[in-house]
């Protein structure tokens, strides 16, 4: 849930252009030569004229409105539930995933998970074989009308399935995928709404 442009740049050591993604806490940038900044060297960036400005004097050429974005997003970075959607009050629910802080993150942000599985606003479900992907149809019902499942599957070399296969599996029940996040080091999330007619 980061930000990509192709871009203009301009370093102390000179010029370059290339591809500057931010996915929090690391900006990277890909051209002739590939830099990566986080903590301190993100310390103080500003949008300039148009551009995002490091504190080292790099420039990154993107346009008034969306070096102010940029600016914005690495000042104040969304919190980690901020980008699952969570917000205080919703309804949900925790369904084989292995992550223990995430319960009581819910539960500090006043969602705690509940066993009740009616109308949850979110619905965070680990799938890592086609056996629990089959099982995504089942949850479907457990949903409230606009309420989301988040797939959350290994990832990298301990993938054991693809992202491929679990879209087309929720796809097959009605669900539309839209949204990916890095759930932890280990783990990926896909979310899932229901097909609006």
């Amino acid at each position: 849930m980061g930000k990509d442009a192709q871009v203009e740049a301009r370093f102390p050591d000179g010029a370059d252009q290339g591809r500057l993604q931010y996915e929090p806490p690391k900006l990277l940038f890909r051209g002739a030569q590939r830099r990566a900044y986080q903590g301190d060297a993100l310390k103080g960036v500003r949008a300039e004229g148009g551009d995002l400005v490091l504190a080292d004097g790099s420039r990154f050429a993107l346009g008034e409105k969306a070096a102010a974005s940029w600016a914005e997003a690495i000042v104040n970075p969304k919190g980690w539930l901020d980008k699952l959607g969570v917000k205080p009050g919703m309804r949900t629910a925790i369904l084989g995933v292995a992550d223990e802080a995430l319960a009581g993150e819910l539960a500090g942000r006043g969602a705690a998970p509940i066993n009740d599985l009616t109308t949850l606003d979110i619905l965070f479900y680990a799938a890592d074989s086609a056996e629990e992907l089959a099982r995504i149809g089942d949850l479907v019902p457990a949903l409230a009308e606009k309420g989301a499942i988040w797939v959350v599957s290994r990832k990298g070399k301990a993938a054991t399935l693809k992202d491929v296969e679990v879209m087309a599996a929720a796809k097959a029940v009605g669900l539309v995928d839209n949204k990916v996040v890095s759930f932890s080091e280990t783990l990926t999330a896909l979310r899932f709404t229901r097909r609006r007619p």
